[in-house]
């Protein structure tokens, strides 16, 4: 029997008490092979609505018509390939210039604060003797014509940017499961934006190093990821370094002078800096984070069999994986002075490896030998014993096993069955590792089909804002109010402040708040109240009105949630048509009744074509039918005035609990 859960008591009032949520599984085929759905009693559109809701962002009005006349098989191994063109996303991309950007141009436009104010005392702009550390109002003030000259821009404008894109990706992309992968990876290797070391260099993350490698060797990914600056610095690999080496013993001794220095110069006042100074000197040395996160998180799993000498012996074969030096300021500015002092021609000679933005330093490395899970990595090994450590783990049979559930409970249920995860573990052995051929599995197999996978995952805040966009065939000029709507929900992209990534359980997402903000975000935007987002309700059904709010009930919900069985869902909704305070209900509820509006200097939306925040809203003039029913539902307040029945009716199918199914 498939578990239960009501909404809370709170949404009582609302009559959404009588909802029910209910949450949760062949070997590798040819090509040709035919998917297994008609054991599970699916008819062929049944099975195309399924192949959708969980390899895109949801359905768009004719999607399942266009997958029955491919041919669901086709379809997939076209989405696998994500070779479609994409030339409307690029289109809507164009003018977000901060995308295409590498790491060091991100860092030039976007400095940070304290990097800003280093270049302008470097530049004259500021004395150091005018510096009054205490006083950050002051140094704003004084830096703003030096920031206007030089062109830069706030950090907030690049991260906006990047929200919006993923958001315009989601949408519009013809590649929809490469997007939806790209999530599932960005996720699994996860990065935050939360740590401002390594903030500005997460839009490259995801462009260079997760987007093209989806579908490939997971051995591949998983050394792409370990020596990208935004995970080097997130895990904080970037600085871990021999005990004893000389770099260690450098800093050890430039620090004992710059203490000395604070001291004469602030006498008894030097105290904080000082403790500032020894905190970051027992920093210096092994660190071990990374090589516990690549074990516990992206490889073996917690359960994988390594022991905390594992961890220990591993960290010390990556020691000396850094960034490569972008400026003169901030992190890597001690890596640069060495490199200016021993030539860049003769980096490689001396056992250093530079390849783009990643660097090896033989200087920082521990040359002894080392054993990780049994395996000997001998003395002096260098940068070719961090890349056989990857590798040993991404072959790993616990990886095997680990992954295979990772993508099982993102693409079937969140409990996928052990048969199923035994089929995928011995796909990835057999394939080193393709993730392609992992997908085909699970794709082609029985529990993917079955009754226990069929609407059994729940959609993110994301997914949710996605999918009611997708399914109402909207335009969206601006894209960041929806991001905003997703941030309410829940869902802060790209924040998620843990290494483990968003967890991805139905149960995560189900609260009372957040019940009641989708319900919110249903009504919102089916009465077109979300800025830059239009769409046309009647055009959905042929331009026919429906002839009572029952009537629209049941067309739009087999509109927005096609080849399911809606009788039990109708019989729930079909009372909060009838309440003339539902809107109020829920927003009082909720304690809101809109959601936060983020403004910026970038106005970024406009370059989608907005118009600057206003939000034009076609009226709908539906014809008024003299019930009391339509009567009760035509009057009922929105978030801003009247609203028509449809928009009412969609509202309330798109907050309603089976609609966040997938």
């Amino acid at each position: 029997m498939k578990p239960a859960y009501k909404l809370p008591v709170i949404v009582s009032i609302l009559l959404v008490t009588t909802f029910f949520f209910s949450f949760g599984d062949k070997n590798t085929v040819e090509r040709k092979s035919e998917f297994p759905y008609k054991t599970s009693g699916l008819t062929e559109r049944q099975a195309a609505a399924h192949l959708l809701s969980r390899f895109s962002f949801g359905a768009k009005p004719g999607d399942i018509d266009m997958v029955v006349k491919m041919g669901l098989e086709k379809w997939f191994m076209q989405q696998l390939n994500g070779s479609l063109a994409d030339d409307d996303v690029n289109l809507r991309l164009k003018n977000y210039d901060a995308l295409s950007l590498t790491n060091a141009e991100v860092l030039a436009k976007y400095p940070r604060p304290v990097d800003i104010l280093k270049m302008a005392v470097k530049d004259g702009f500021i004395k150091k003797d005018t510096m009054d550390v205490a006083d950050k109002e002051a140094y704003r003030k004084m830096l703003e014509p030096y920031v206007l000259q030089k062109g830069l821009q706030p950090q907030r404008e690049l991260f906006r940017q990047f929200q919006a894109q993923k958001i315009v990706r989601a949408l519009y992309s013809n590649n929809q499961m490469h997007e939806m992968l790209t999530d599932f990876w960005f996720n699994h290797f996860n990065v935050s934006i939360t740590k401002r070391d390594c903030a500005e260099f997460i839009p490259a993350y995801e462009r260079d190093v997760i987007r093209p490698n989806v579908t490939g060797k997971f051995s591949q990914l998983l050394l792409a990821t370990s020596k990208s600056p935004a995970m080097l610095l997130y895990l904080d690999n970037f600085s871990s370094s021999a005990a004893n080496n000389e770099v260690a013993k450098e800093n050890s001794a430039l620090n004992k002078k710059f203490a000395e220095r604070i001291q004469a110069q602030l006498g008894d006042s030097s105290g904080r800096f000082i403790e500032k100074i020894k905190k970051a000197r027992k920093g210096q040395g092994l660190n071990e984070n990374y090589a516990r996160e690549v074990m516990e998180l992206h490889t073996l799993g917690v359960d994988g069999g390594y022991t905390q000498q594992d961890v220990t012996q591993a960290a010390k074969v990556l020691t000396g994986w850094t960034l490569y030096p972008f400026t003169e300021y901030g992190i890597g500015s001690a890596m640069k002075k060495i490199i200016d002092k021993i030539g860049e021609d003769k980096l490689v000679e001396r056992g250093y490896v530079h390849e783009g933005d990643f660097m090896f330093a033989i200087n920082r490395h521990d040359n002894s030998e080392k054993i990780v899970l049994g395996k000997k990595f001998a003395a002096n090994g260098g940068y070719d014993e961090g890349v056989d450590l990857l590798k040993m783990l991404a072959h790993h049979p616990s990886t095997a096993k680990f992954i295979s559930r990772k993508l099982a409970v993102r693409f079937v249920n969140d409990n996928p069955s052990s048969i199923l995860i035994d089929k995928m573990a011995k796909t990835f052995t057999e394939k080193n590792g393709d993730i392609k051929q992992l997908l085909i599995t699970l794709a082609s197999s029985p529990e993917f089909w079955s009754q226990d996978a069929l609407r059994e995952k729940t959609k993110s805040p994301f997914e949710l804002a996605i999918s009611s966009v997708r399914s109402l065939d909207a335009t969206v000029k601006q894209p960041f109010q929806l991001n905003n709507w997703i941030t309410k929900m829940g869902q802060k992209m790209y924040f998620y402040q843990a290494p483990t990534g968003f967890p991805d359980r139905g149960q995560y997402w189900i609260n009372t708040g957040s019940l009641l903000n989708r319900m919110n975000f249903g009504l919102a935007l089916a009465a077109q109240k979300i800025p830059g987002i239009t769409f046309n309700l009647s055009a959905l059904n042929n331009n026919r009105e429906p002839e009572s709010a029952e009537s629209a009930l049941i067309i739009y919900g087999k509109l927005l949630m096609p080849e399911r069985n809606l009788d039990e869902t109708i019989k729930r909704l079909t009372p909060l048509l009838n309440d003339p305070n539902l809107v109020k209900k829920v927003n009082d509820a909720a304690g809101k009744t809109a959601p936060p509006v983020e403004t910026t200097a970038m106005q970024g939306d406009e370059m989608m074509g907005g118009d600057n925040g206003k939000d034009k809203i076609p009226k709908e003039r539906l014809r008024k039918k003299n019930t009391a029913k339509n009567t009760s539902i035509m009057n009922m307040q929105t978030y801003a005035g009247n609203t028509s029945m449809l928009s009412q009716v969609v509202g309330i199918i798109i907050g309603s609990p089976e609609y966040q199914r997938k």
